[in-house]
């Protein structure tokens, strides 16, 4: 029996071999894959849109599309990594794409991109550099954000106060802000802002202020915190001053307060935002619009962040993956995509077109968005991106409470990211 046994099994494995093993895309049978993504309800309609056209263009292929908000994403991913069960494909916010490469959990996506040279001619390479490392691309973009800065047209209307030109500058933003703070109904308190931005994250906020002002974040090498620097100091003082001396600014309690979005609650004027919020201002009930980000003494300065894929490891189907990768990166996954609303294209091809740029129900200037990459700064990816920001959004919520001196926190906030770093070289 074992003799017979032996030569049935070799015949069983090179069939396999020769058919491309658990390959539904090469003649293999029926095949299921996981694409896990953090997201809206509205989100996940979109995605199982895309799912169904590539469905149809592989018909072996099944993916099944799991959509959590960000923080359950995160959690819900950390936990299926450490039992060795994650999600085939998941998607990845650009600065913390070197944590999980690290470790070692995504699969190296070079040898599948070498065989379709053409794959990336069309992306826009400022999307690509997050996810390439010295051995090729663990991972590759799906869309991206640049931060503008949006304004509420009936705001401006009400308060007389010509509308934001891509000319402006900070002060001049810091000016158009003390005139559109009000109290609305003469109760005492201020209940319309000028300016409001995220006081936690670097994303839409207090970055695109350092460049602007000549200072940066961390250091090429990823080994020193920038943002205590002097030009860096400068921006923080305008934004502090917004805050607490001409008040055009809410502080952290306030905001506390509030809650959400105070841009699209109709309680500020002007907000720096990616095109994520699109569709709730949309939903609004107001007129806004978007111009680049301010200049300051360094010129003009914004920053872009992507989205991305990665595949994991461990997975069974690799091919099967990247094929789906591959067909949202074409123009058929990319204008899905785009009817989203909620992020730019990278294919340049669908973003330039009237597709992204003309799109249904929306009189915003998208072109502000393709622009405004003529002067973006990456989000910074490094090891540690996640707790080196916690260090420092959540020690500057002293500042932003009122409770603690601008100088001596970033101070003592430099300190302690510099430690961050350090541990994660």
């Amino acid at each position: 029996m074992k003799k017979i046994l032996f030569p049935i099994l070799m015949v069983i494995v090179l069939l396999l071999t020769a058919c491309g093993g658990k390959t539904g895309t090469t003649g293999g049978g029926p095949v299921t894959i996981t694409f896990s993504t953090w997201g809206a309800p509205e989100e996940l309609a979109v995605w199982k849109q895309i799912v169904a056209d590539f469905e149809a263009a592989n018909p072996n292929i099944t993916v099944n599309v799991e959509v959590s908000d960000w923080g359950a994403y995160w959690d819900k991913l950390k936990t299926q990594l450490a039992a060795n069960t994650p999600p085939d494909i998941f998607a990845m916010d650009a600065p913390l794409f070197l944590d999980y490469q690290s470790r070692g959990v995504l699969l190296n996506l070079q040898p599948y991109i070498d065989k379709n040279p053409d794959m990336l001619k069309d992306v826009y390479p400022q999307t690509l550099s997050a996810y390439q490392t010295s051995d090729g691309y663990y991972g590759l973009p799906r869309d991206f954000q640049t931060i503008v800065l949006f304004y509420n047209k009936d705001m401006f209307d009400a308060a007389s106060v010509p509308y934001p030109t891509a000319d402006w500058t900070w002060d001049d933003l810091r000016a158009a802000a003390r005139q559109l703070t009000k109290d609305t109904n003469g109760d005492g308190k201020i209940d319309q802002y000028g300016f409001v931005f995220d006081q936690w994250d670097m994303e839409p906020g207090w970055s695109e202020a350092i460049w602007a002002y000549g200072g940066d974040i961390v250091s090429a090498d990823h080994t020193k915190t920038l943002i205590g620097d002097p030009a860096a100091r400068q921006a923080w003082q305008l934004l502090s001053d917004m805050v607490f001396v001409d008040k055009s600014v809410p502080d952290a309690n306030t905001i506390g307060q509030y809650g959400g979005d105070l841009f699209q609650a109709k309680v500020a004027a002007m907000t720096p935002m990616g095109h994520w919020a699109v569709p709730g201002y949309n939903a609004g009930g107001f007129k806004y619009d978007a111009v680049p980000m301010p200049k300051g003494p360094a010129g003009h300065a914004t920053s872009v962040n992507s989205a991305g894929f990665v595949v994991a490891k461990v997975t069974k189907y690799p091919q099967e993956a990247f094929d789906f990768i591959k067909f949202v990166l074409s123009q058929s996954g990319q204008t899905r995509l785009a009817e989203l609303g909620f992020a730019c294209p990278v294919l340049k091809t669908v973003a330039e077109s009237p597709i992204f740029l003309q799109q249904s129900g929306s009189t915003l200037n998208q072109q502000v968005f393709l622009d405004s990459l003529a002067f973006a700064h990456m989000k910074p990816v490094f090891k540690g991106y996640d707790e080196w920001a916690s260090v420092v959004g959540d020690g500057m919520g002293a500042v932003w409470r009122g409770e603690a001196d601008l100088n001596t926190t970033l101070n003592d906030i430099v300190t302690q990211a510099d430690a961050v770093l350090d541990k994660n070289k």
